[in-house]
Order: structure tokens, then sequence, then C-alpha cells
């Protein structure tokens, strides 16, 4: 049995829709009433969008579902599935621990309530039955001020039991007028030790060289080897990593074809530049890691040999994997005496 890693999978992306929307039916009569049926509400979450900024209004709308009392309820069944359905064996999930908090809260109270959400994620995914390695990466946000950002780096920093990594999310076109500030908060965070990824090259208008020194891993990074191929060898001699997530390209409108993408492999593969194929946000497009896979290889973009190098490369780059273990290891001993908090919402 094939095992995967995930690298890149966003919280707020991760429910597929038939959970999200009977979560609606038991526990949000305003969402329930806004999506009666549930084939009118999976056409709307997971049709494809115009832009990035568009689709990722998604987002708001699970994030303002996941408080700290409901995470145990999508977690549990976010790593039940991820199990049964995709053969993960490592997973690092990312968000950003603030939009979770509760908004009534100051900011300033909402920075102290983000360690509790951290705590309940991680404790969550901790399925016994279903044993996997996962961490988490936290997000800093390019549309939250700078006071927050820091906090969610300092508080990567202390949850090193949780969390392997941060990352800079919201859209990689908004970051132009605060890149200083985005790179004081990576060099804060490399010289205490904790590792780096960023959403970056995704699209046409998100393409930052300055901040590429910072960073461990790429999230998406697909413009470099479409636009930028020159940049190649520095991300080889580097050992980056980018985390390619194909059918985000087809639902934010970023690419018309997966076929497009042969280019992205064959120029990375020329070079000596890993990808790791990851779901990015697997509920929503309601595709799973295996069928990422399958895809590239029927649209001929990758052939078998590609497909193993990038499950390989996906374990050598994973944050928290333990490396002296290969893919199909058990793993079990790793969960064993961090039971995960009782589930706060019946039914599974």
């Amino acid at each position: 049995m094939a095992l995967y890693a995930d690298l890149h999978r966003h919280l707020g992306g991760s429910v597929v829709p038939r959970i999200l929307w009977r979560y609606f039916q038991r526990h949000d009569e305003q969402l329930a009433q806004r999506f009666p049926k549930y084939k009118e509400f999976e056409e709307f979450y997971t049709r494809k969008r115009n832009t990035l900024d568009e689709y990722l209004e998604l987002h708001t709308l699970v994030e303002s579902t996941q408080t700290a009392a409901s995470l145990p309820y999508f977690i549990y069944r976010l790593i039940r599935g991820a199990y049964i359905f995709e053969n993960l064996a490592y997973l690092e999930l990312r968000y950003t621990p603030y939009l979770r908090t509760d908004d009534q809260l100051s900011q300033s109270a909402r920075i102290d309530q983000m360690y509790s959400i951290v705590e309940i994620v991680g404790k969550a995914a901790r399925v016994p039955e279903y044993p996997m390695v996962t961490s988490q990466i936290l997000c800093m946000h390019s549309r939250l001020p700078y006071e927050v950002n820091k906090a969610i780096a300092d508080l990567a920093i202390q949850s090193s039991e949780y969390v392997c990594a941060i990352d800079v999310a919201g859209g990689d076109s908004h970051y132009a007028e605060r890149l200083d500030e985005f790179i004081s908060l990576y060099e804060y965070a490399r010289d205490r030790g904790l590792k780096t990824t960023g959403h970056l090259y995704e699209t046409t208008d998100g393409c930052y060289p300055k901040l590429l020194p910072y960073l461990m891993r790429i999230g998406h990074g697909i413009q470099i080897p479409l636009r930028y191929p020159e940049l190649l060898p520095q991300l080889a001699k580097m050992n980056q990593c980018l985390e390619v997530c194909p059918t985000t390209y087809l639902k934010t409108g970023t690419l018309e074809d997966l076929h497009q993408l042969k280019v992205v492999f064959d120029r990375c593969f020329a070079a000596g530049v890993d990808i790791a194929i990851c779901t990015d946000n697997a509920g929503l497009h309601n595709v799973r890691l295996p069928f990422e896979y399958e895809n590239l290889l029927t649209k001929d973009v990758i052939d078998f040999q590609q497909l193993q190098a990038c499950q390989e490369a996906a374990f050598r780059h994973a944050f928290a994997w333990p490396h002296n273990q290969g893919p199909a290891s058990l793993i079990t001993g790793l969960l064993q005496d961090k039971q995960p908090e009782a589930l706060t919402l019946s039914g599974k």
C-alpha cells in the first residue's frame, strides 16, 4: 500500500462538502437556512472561481464555524478521512489561529486565546485509531496587523510540541507593501530555529525574489519554472521544495488545464528542484491526495518515475517527519500516551 505525505493543506479548506453541510444543519441555523439542500451547497462550494482573491473568500465561510468548541468535531473527521481514504502517513495542517478566536474579544484577548486554539488542534489531531504523524503550520496573514503576525510567530516558536513552521498567506498579490515586515518576521523565526514556508509565486502578481532566501519550502511557486526559470539553480542550491497543489490552479483560474503544469515538473526535475504534490484544500476541491497524483499521471504531466520521486520528496521535506524511518514504518508508537481530548460535539 502506498503511503502519502501532504505538506500543504489548509484547515479551512480541509472539510469535505458533505461534512460541512451536515454541520450547518445540526449546529448553525443561519447557514442551514442559507444552504437548505446539499446538492446546491456542493455546487456553490466546489465550483471554479475567477481569481485567487475570490477563491480565498470561501475560507471565511469555514473559519467562522471553526471555533474552539467545534474544531475537534472537524479535525476528527479530517483525520479519519485522510487515513482511510488517502493513506496518509503524514499531514501538515496550516491555518491562521487568530481567525479561530472569538471575534467579540479585543485584539489582545484574541492573541491570548490563540494558544488554546493551537493546543485544541494539536490534541484533536492525535487519534489513536487513525495513527499518522501530524503537525501544524501557523499562517501569518497579509490582512492582519503586524502585532498579530508577530504574536503568531512567537506562538509558533513557543509551541514546538504542536507546531513545525510558519507561513504567510492571504493572497500573494497583497504582500508588496509589507514585504520588509514579512522579511523581518521570517528572519526572527529562522534565528530562533523555526522552519519556514510561504505562499509565493502562485500568481503572476505574487513574485517576490526578496522573500525567497528566508523560505525552506515554497508554497506553490509554480511561476518560478513557468516565468522565472533562471531562479531554479538557486532553489536547487538552497534545497528548497515547491509545494505544488494542482487542482487549486484550476479552481482559481491561474491555469486553464493541468497539462500546463508539465513545464513546471519538467523544468524542476531538470534543475534538481524537488516538488511535493499537495492538496491545498482537499475538501473545498473534493479531490483527495491520491487523485492529485492520478490526475497528473493520466494527463501525462508526470510519469510513474516522477510520481515516485514526488512521493519521496514529500517525506524528505516534511518538517516534522521522523527521518530515520521510511514512509511505510508503523507510527503508532509516536502517538502513544498522547490521547486526544473528548470530542465536544456528538456524532461520528
